[in-house]
């Protein structure tokens, strides 16, 4: 049984693959998740290989059931819950006359409604972990158009500001219980994610996973103390 565990959505690939990575050298017990079991199997195989103690189960983030599995597969096999990153999400960009309401849908379902529902099935595991160290993290993945919201990425814009403010009033919730929540809001990254705005922004100027990973190891070893409740991710110039 790991010391520590973690669970991490959209974690086959991009970032979330990289914040995986980094609560394994942690020493951190992984459940991977996400929507492709193929990408998904590839990379729970990579983290056994390095000696990470990993389950990994696919599952559609806009289902409540496929949640509830995801969290009931990572009790059954560590026990405890420490960290939970909820990574996955998804973005559309239309205008205001071509929303689809299957896309809003969808963006509303996984990327405000699936972080809602991880906290409703991992409370008590946190809550136990909050009170045995004081130092139990949850990290919302929002974005910097949660806090300069943008045209075109008008809907993706609005839920990532909802990460923003249901990670703050989970603070007041439960922080006092020793679970902590922080909203990280970066900018583009180069990931595969960003391909479609790359033509624009060359990859090599945008935001690394490294500096991503670098906000959780920091986030990992601040004192119980200590809330971080967001912290924003620019590129050079590129003030919100």
């Amino acid at each position: 049984m790991s010391r520590r565990a973690a669970i991490i959505t959209g974690g086959s690939r991009g970032i979330g693959f990289a914040l995986a990575e980094a609560l394994g050298e942690e020493g951190y017990g992984l459940t991977l998740t996400a929507r492709q079991p193929d990408t998904l199997h590839s990379a729970a195989q990579q983290m056994s290989e390095r000696g990470f103690a990993v389950e990994h189960l696919a599952a559609d983030m806009s289902d409540a059931d496929a949640i509830a599995d995801v969290v009931a597969r990572h009790r059954e096999r560590f026990g405890r819950l420490d960290v939970l990153v909820n990574n996955a999400g998804v973005g559309f960009g239309a205008t205001v006359t071509e929303h689809r309401v299957k896309h809003v849908d969808l963006q509303l379902d996984v990327n405000v409604r699936a972080i809602v529902l991880f906290y409703k099935e991992c409370s008590e595991l946190l809550l136990e972990a909050g009170k045995e160290h004081r130092n139990a993290l949850v990290v919302n993945m929002a974005s910097l158009a949660g806090k300069s919201p943008q045209p075109w990425f008008s809907v993706y814009s609005a839920t990532k500001a909802a990460v923003v403010a249901y990670s703050r009033a989970m603070n007041k919730e439960l922080s006092p219980d020793g679970v902590k929540s922080v909203a990280f809001c970066p900018g583009f990254v180069d990931t595969d994610m960003s391909e479609v705005i790359k033509q624009q922004i060359p990859a090599e100027d945008m935001l690394r996973t490294g500096d991503i990973v670098e906000a959780l190891r920091f986030l990992l070893r601040v004192s119980p103390a200590c809330v971080v409740p967001e912290i924003i991710f620019e590129r050079p110039g590129e003030a919100i």
